[in-house]
C-alpha cells in the first residue's frame, strides 16, 4: 500500500488517508493499481479490497460497521455505504428508535 495510506493491521479490508487524498490519486492496492474517482479527506477510509454487502468493516483488525452496499475496491468507506457496529454495550438507535442489540 502507498502513500497517503496507511494499513493499519493486516485484516482491515480499508486503508485510512494520512493526508488529502485528491482526485486522480493512485494507489497500489494487491489488486493492481487505482485512481481515486474523487478527493479522500485526511482521516477518511477506502477500500483496500472489494467489500460485499453485508460485509464488516474492519480497521484496527476491529468490526467498525458493515456495508450497506458492494464497495469496490479503492472507493470511499464513510456513513453513505457503511452503517455501525457498535458493539450491544455502546449500541446507537436506528433511524426507527429501536436500539439494534443492544438493550431497549
Amino acid at each position: 500500500m502507498t502513500a497517503p495510506f496507511l494499513l493499519l493491521h493486516p485484516n482491515d479490508n480499508v486503508l485510512v488517508a494520512r493526508t488529502l487524498a485528491p482526485e486522480g490519486t493512485k494507489v497500489e492496492l494487491a489488486s493492481g493499481a487505482i485512481k481515486l474517482a474523487g478527493a479522500i479527506p485526511l482521516a477518511h477510509k477506502i477500500a483496500c479490497r472489494d467489500i460485499a454487502v453485508g460485509e464488516r468493516i474492519l480497521k484496527y483488525g476491529m468490526p467498525i460497521g458493515i456495508a450497506t452496499e458492494d464497495i469496490p475496491a479503492g472507493s470511499h468507506v464513510h456513513i453513505h455505504n457503511i452503517r455501525s457496529a457498535y458493539t450491544p454495550t455502546y449500541a446507537l438507535d436506528d433511524a426507527n428508535g429501536l436500539s439494534e442489540g443492544g438493550a431497549q
